[in-house]
């Protein structure tokens, strides 16, 4: 086999794993995510730092190194400054999209009106970049911009019928939804600078091994885009502690687990937590209890229900992450847009017809034509948009 052959089959793996990662990673994600959110609407905060947590913890054997003197950062490809401004955007744009789920935004809407994130990308690359559009990309985007408006009057519409309060907290969450994707057209274009700077791979020459040389870009820049965020979450802490609170005394689950032969764990390994100066009474403890049956002996853990959503949500995230973070080193800010917004297409139509998407455990309210009519615009732009990019691109050439 040629080295020209290798290298396709290497890339075209690459590519694959990729995208496996963001289709798989985040539309699982987008569905245990609704199953959360349907039960608990207000646990934004909590669903949020639980995945910075997990995504930190993944990180650290790759990033931190024990010496004598204790824990320091490896050595890194991108400098530490670069990822200051990185990191305050992702974090508000993570917690906004998260904490929209307690003002009624049902999730065929939410995924939809996230789509319009190519309306802000474009509008931020003419202001501050100074980009220049063809007829195409502004006659595209002028038709995601009708299809997210369509989406959001699908559900407005129904919620002004409910009261003025219930049209109010709607309306507050668009807004909250709008935030986090200026937010999240900001984040781009810095991306975009620092990994046309920084995200070529360093050569390995004599003085340092593959072995020791740091790790990827992708993985560099998802480690400290949620290890150097976990600090913002003491501003959310009370919230964070009633959302558990609030999953606490919700309804609960029982597991049963076999153990190894007759023997029962000792009942001193299991959590009991107090934090006396909480604003809400936690209960860390985990309660098992043993049983026989079939000859073996089994141990009964009782769990609140929102548990395993919770857990499957924080791993799912973690491929997602990898998978985008993976994405944004390879091209650009618009063409990852680009790849969401058809990722985001996938999960409203699991969203709507597999049963998901559901608002405080009812379901959705949503004038499903204009909803359809108003995705099939986001959709229908998106691709002209990219044509119209890429002619402008072969003109240009």
């Amino acid at each position: 086999m040629s080295r020209e052959t290798t290298f396709m089959l290497s890339h075209l793996v690459s590519w694959l794993s990729t995208l496996s990662l963001v289709f798989g990673g985040c539309c699982s994600n987008a569905i245990t995510l609704e199953q959360l959110t349907s039960l608990y609407p207000s646990a934004g905060s909590l669903i949020t730092v639980c995945q910075f947590v997990v995504i930190s913890l993944q990180g650290l054997p790759r990033h931190v190194a024990w010496t004598r003197y204790g824990p320091r950062l490896k050595s890194r490809r991108i400098p530490l400054r670069f990822y200051i401004a990185q990191v305050a955007l992702y974090y508000l744009v993570s917690l906004l999209n998260n904490v929209a789920f307690g003002y009624n935004i049902p999730m065929s809407v939410h995924i939809i009106f996230r789509s319009g994130g190519l309306v802000i990308t474009m509008l931020l690359g003419w202001i501050i970049a100074k980009k220049r559009y063809n007829i195409t990309q502004i006659t595209s985007i002028a038709t995601v911009t009708v299809g997210v408006l369509l989406t959001t009057m699908s559900a407005s519409k129904q919620s002004s019928g409910s009261g003025n309060d219930s049209l109010l907290t709607y309306l507050t969450g668009i807004a909250i939804l709008t935030l986090a994707l200026i937010f999240a057209g900001l984040l781009g274009l810095v991306q975009d600078y620092t990994y046309s700077r920084y995200g070529r791979p360093l050569p390995v020459n004599a003085s340092t091994s593959s072995l020791a040389a740091p790790p990827p870009t992708w993985q560099e820049s998802m480690f400290y885009l949620h290890f150097l965020a976990l600090p913002m979450f003491v501003s959310v802490r009370k919230d964070i502690l009633s959302q558990i609170h609030a999953i606490q005394i919700g309804p609960a689950s029982t597991y049963s687990l076999p153990t190894a032969g007759s023997r029962k764990w000792p009942l001193s390994i299991l959590p009991s937590l107090a934090f006396p100066n909480s604003p809400v009474a936690l209960n860390m403890s985990l309660p098992v209890s043993f049983y026989s049956a079939d000859g073996g002996t089994y141990a009964r853990l009782t769990l609140p229900s929102a548990s395993l959503p919770l857990l499957l949500n924080t791993l799912t995230q973690s491929f997602c992450a990898a998978g985008v973070n993976r994405l944004t080193t390879r091209v650009s800010a618009l063409t990852v847009t680009l790849v969401l917004v058809v990722r985001k297409a996938m999960s409203l139509v699991l969203s709507v017809t597999l049963g998901f998407g559901k608002v405080g455990g009812k379901t959705e309210n949503v004038d499903m034509n204009m909803m359809w009519t108003g995705a099939a615009l986001v959709m229908l732009g998106t691709i002209g948009y990219s044509f119209g990019t890429q002619g402008k691109r072969e003109k240009r050439e």
